[in-house]
């Protein structure tokens, strides 16, 4: 009777090299796998490091809300008597891994001195720390695009400036009346009647306000895209699903949304396959 550990078997005495049924498989990657496996890795490398810098330098500038009371800290209804001045966006920042990002700080800067958003941060009294932009591929699933994102009411607030092929921006209206749902985050974070009140309260004052009717271009260009307008009403486009609060916030970082954001390449070829409908929708009506 054979007792552990058995003594090792060797294949020839179970499958005869010389037997005509004697088969070696070897299993393998192809290269072009493995090349691609490299390339994804190196490129979400490259990101997170884009990333570790990008928070190195928002950490090491520090924002009005780091100076305040313990009590205020990240409230954005300021309680100061400073004037005016302290209600508005202290500071700016694009996202630097992405392409362009000083025409992404033209545009928020754009938002931030629109005489229609001054108007109505000033008669709310709202101080937010930070404007910046939000990755599109980091905030797309399969059934829905983020427009917008408030943290911590009114901490920081990330706007979808870009379109999803990264090769433009967004109608600039599209994204003030964003801003106006965001702002309006500031007081209310569900999704309850007093929160639509307020929004249409402060689209109103800011259109109100709004004494150059949008006819402004940015760097000689104007950031018009004339499907997204179109696309927010129709197409359901999600602005954000409430306001968002806890965590750390990591500049150019995933949102606090449930939802797995999908890679820059998935956005990238649904942008493409988008296009390309629209194209030959296009042929089809001038053939018609």
């Amino acid at each position: 009777m054979l007792k552990h550990p058995f003594p090792p078997t060797p294949l020839q005495d179970l499958l005869p090299l010389t037997s005509p049924k004697f088969k070696l498989t070897l299993l393998g990657t192809p290269p072009r796998d493995i090349e691609s496996l490299n390339t994804h890795g190196t490129e979400l490398k490259a990101r997170a490091e884009a990333r570790d810098r990008a928070h190195r330098l928002y950490a090491a500038k520090p924002t009005p809300s780091s100076t305040s009371s313990n009590i205020s800290k990240i409230h954005t209804l300021a309680n100061s008597a400073n004037g005016s001045g302290s209600y508005t966006f202290h500071r700016c920042v694009p996202l630097p891994h992405l392409p362009n990002p000083s025409k992404s700080l033209t545009f928020l800067e754009r938002l931030r001195d629109d005489p229609g958003i001054k108007s109505a941060m000033q008669k709310h009294k709202f101080s937010v720390p930070l404007l910046t932009e939000m990755d599109p591929a980091e905030h797309t699933t399969s059934e829905s695009r983020t427009l917008g994102l408030n943290r911590n009411k009114g901490e920081v607030i990330e706007l979808r400036l870009r379109t999803d092929a990264y090769d433009g921006y967004r109608d600039y209206r599209t994204i003030r009346k964003t801003l106006c749902h965001e702002l309006a985050h500031c007081v209310f974070s569900e999704h309850d009647r007093d929160f639509w009140d307020l929004t249409s309260q402060i689209e109103k004052e800011v259109e109100r306000g709004d004494w150059t009717k949008s006819g402004r271009t940015v760097g000689d260009q104007e950031f018009y895209n004339p499907g997204d307008w179109e696309g927010v009403r129709e197409q359901g486009l999600v602005v954000d699903e409430k306001g968002w609060t806890g965590g750390q916030f990591v500049l150019g970082g995933g949102g606090g949304g449930d939802g797995r954001g999908e890679s820059r390449r998935e956005v990238l070829a649904k942008a493409a396959e988008e296009r390309m409908k629209r194209a030959r929708e296009r042929e089809g009506e001038g053939k018609s």
